[in-house]
């Protein structure tokens, strides 16, 4: 090829690249609906967020801005819930820490906080044990027991475990006496259980993400009941997949207990409606749903899977208010948001990044309560997302527990710029070969 005729292609190369790289992501910031959205209703309250990424929980105000914040260094906070006496109770795990026990430090430690708001945020209470590593190994969930106990997930060793207040494990209940367990759970993110409710006297809910699984646990019995059962031996992939369940026994069935992913996929923070209804942040699925029990069989009643024109990316907690709206915090696109029965935005707050849990005070999560009302097919049922580009949507993730990225910035965002850089670069050589010659 001629010089001028490589550099004429670099330097059209190199145009096209601009234009997919600046048109990309004009058009799309520049097409974006508004995320903002609040109504004038006075009487709502205030609103406390536990921080993944951003490590910290914060209180938002009912215009929106900053109550307070407490902030954490090299630590990630959890499920928070504002406990009677103003202190709030967080659900953490902090690494580099050198207290290790059977670990070589520095390690991670996790557990429950207690955080005093005032006069100036400030831990006053530490309760945490340690882990190897902070990665699928945390605390994501504590509660308070009318006992003065602790309920928590332990993330790490796989099980439920309630705490005294003088710091001795009182009861616990382990998956594996349940589940196909592996040698060590440790070693790998096995099923990630994620959060345990308190729903009656010695019973709990459990929601076991990479089985696509809620568990009514009672204290003594073990496992009572099982919320989208394992009917159906086609779903093991979806909680195969990363790593997660296993036939660790290797027998001749080689199936595992996995929920059916069209109901829910991997799923966070359930909400005990009541008997034979639960709310629920149907993370991998980009939705909000309502399940209800028929017949002996659990279905979508209710959902919404967008606010304000944006679609949820990966919610992690939705909670029924006492008005009938839902507060919904949408993970990635680090907000939380409260719709009404009919999908309609009333209220949204932008905050740092990877929202985990959202508390509407002075609610907390109201757990089979009267006040609650219950969506008897009001709204959508949305369908099941689909992930088109698997290693884009990968990429998106990690790319967004690090930097805060707009809300109309997606997957195909990623391509877009990896296009636009290999065009760059091979005009860049092409000119660059063609000046040479």
């Amino acid at each position: 090829m001629r010089s001028p005729s490589r550099k004429r292609l670099g330097a059209w190369l190199l145009i096209l690249a601009v234009v997919i790289v600046v048109g990309s992501l004009a058009v799309s910031a520049a097409t974006a609906p508004s995320t903002s959205g609040s109504d004038d209703d006075s009487t709502r309250g205030a609103t406390i967020v536990g921080m993944q990424s951003e490590g910290a929980v914060a209180q938002f105000g009912a215009n929106g801005d900053v109550d307070w914040v407490e902030r954490g260094e090299n630590v990630d906070y959890f499920d928070v819930t504002k406990l009677d006496n103003g202190t709030v109770l967080a659900g953490f795990i902090a690494e580099g820490q050198q207290s290790c026990g059977e670990y070589e430090a520095p390690c991670s430690r996790t557990g429950y906080r207690l955080i005093d708001p005032k006069p100036e945020p400030r831990i006053i209470n530490e309760w945490s044990f340690p882990v190897q590593t902070k990665l699928n190994s945390e605390v994501h969930d504590a509660n308070l027991l009318p006992s003065g106990e602790i309920v928590m997930t332990d993330m790490d060793a796989e099980r439920v475990f309630t705490v005294a207040p003088n710091g001795t494990v009182t009861w616990e209940w382990n998956a594996s006496a349940f589940y196909d367990a592996p040698p060590d759970p440790t070693q790998t993110d096995w099923l990630h259980i994620n959060d345990v409710d308190p729903i009656g006297d010695g019973r709990f809910m459990v929601s076991v993400r990479n089985a696509n699984q809620l568990l009514i646990i009672e204290r003594g019995q073990g496992v009572v009941d099982v919320i989208n059962e394992d009917t159906e031996r086609g779903n093991d992939e979806n909680c195969k997949a990363n790593n997660g369940l296993a036939d660790y026994s290797n027998d001749s069935a080689g199936d595992v207990r996995c929920g059916d992913p069209e109901l829910m996929d991997h799923q966070h923070n359930p909400q005990y409606l009541g008997p034979g209804a639960i709310l629920v942040a149907d993370s991998e699925n980009d939705r909000v749903v309502e399940l209800h029990e028929r017949n002996g069989s659990w279905e979508v009643a209710w959902g919404v899977n967008s606010a304000n024109g944006v679609g949820f990316d990966w919610p992690r907690d939705a909670d029924r208010l006492p008005n009938g709206n839902t507060l919904i915090t949408d993970s990635r696109n680090n907000r939380v948001v409260e719709v009404t029965p009919e999908g309609e935005t009333v209220w949204s707050v932008d905050t740092g990044i990877w929202p985990y849990d959202a508390e509407r005070l002075p609610y907390n999560e109201l757990l089979d309560d009267d006040r609650l009302p219950r969506m008897n097919g009001t709204g959508d049922a949305p369908g099941v997302s689909e992930n088109t580009f698997p290693l884009l949507g990968q990429a998106h993730a990690g790319l967004s527990y690090v930097v805060s990225l707009p809300v109309w910035f997606q997957p195909w965002h990623i391509g877009a710029l990896a296009l636009g850089i290999v065009f760059a670069l091979v005009g860049g050589v092409l000119v660059w070969s063609g000046r040479r010659r």
